[in-house]
């Protein structure tokens, strides 16, 4: 707390801070960038430098080579899949916490269970899950890789929207209440309309979580013709591990979907995630 009251009295400090902070991650990324576009025999002679001969073909190459066009469809089902099921049953969830009355008396039982699921480590349970997986024959398909990343994404989702529902107007509910709403009505029609920039920020990040999965999608898909994106860049890097140029442009390509809904929904998603940030 010293330390933070200290910068506040100086912000070119702060400015400074960020400023490493921000290289950190943006020059990686240009690095990774740059490489994507370059021959292959000048990133041994020049890896980290401007690229001296443009070469955008790696990115088609690599298109074609990596089969991005199934692969990028094989990640599309499991993230929509997965927001489908996980979105609304995580509004259900939080609207029964901040808003019934039921639900706000079993809020720390249900807290708790849930920080227990975030905290526990996937390497604990992913064997049991793999062997009861196999016996319900869910192995080795979309249905249950996307039962899987609900189960994970849904604990985060709750407490994410919960915060959200908990600013809302109660007056609203008890005159709908009055009025003879039933509580499927108050979630779809009052909390859900109120709720939006917090949905919209949970999907995006149920989204990314999907997208970069790589533990359970390695494990439980081993048929190529279904395996995600997170999958097939991890076998296509070591099948082209001399060629960093193609691993590169491979890497950019995977990256670019969730880059661009970021830049899209910048202003939405701050908002969501900040919102709830005042009552919890």
């Amino acid at each position: 707390m010293f330390f933070i009251s200290r910068l506040k009295k100086f912000p070119i400090a702060n400015h400074v801070i960020l400023s490493i902070l921000a290289l950190i991650i943006i020059l990686p990324v240009t690095i990774l960038l740059f490489n994507s576009v370059k021959p292959k025999a000048e990133i041994g002679i020049n890896p980290l430098g401007f690229p001296h001969e443009m070469r955008f073909q790696n990115y088609s190459d690599a298109f074609v080579k990596a089969n991005y066009a199934k692969v990028f469809f094989n990640s599309f089902i499991l993230v929509v899949g997965t927001l489908f099921l996980c979105i609304p049953l995580s509004g259900a969830a939080a609207f029964s916490l901040a808003v019934m009355k039921s639900g706000k008396r079993l809020t720390p039982l249900v807290g708790l269970y849930l920080l227990v699921g975030l905290s526990i480590p996937a390497q604990l349970y992913i064997l049991p899950l793999f062997i009861l997986w196999k016996f319900l024959h869910l192995n080795n398909s979309f249905l249950g890789l996307i039962i899987i990343y609900t189960a994970l994404n849904a604990p985060f989702a709750v407490f994410l929207i919960r915060s959200y529902m908990l600013q809302l107007p109660q007056e609203l509910f008890e005159a709908a209440r009055i009025e003879g709403a039933s509580n499927i009505q108050l979630f779809i029609k009052i909390a859900v309309p109120l709720s939006w920039p917090v949905f919209l920020t949970s999907g995006l990040i149920v989204a990314l979580a999907v997208w970069n999965e790589f533990l359970f999608a390695v494990t439980f898909i081993y048929d190529d013709s279904i395996k995600p994106i997170s999958t097939i860049l991890f076998a296509f890097s070591d099948r082209f591990k001399n060629d960093y140029a193609l691993i590169s442009a491979s890497a950019v390509m995977m990256a670019l979907p969730m880059i661009i809904l970021f830049v899209l929904f910048q202003r939405n998603f701050i908002v969501g995630l900040t919102s709830g940030s005042m009552k919890s």
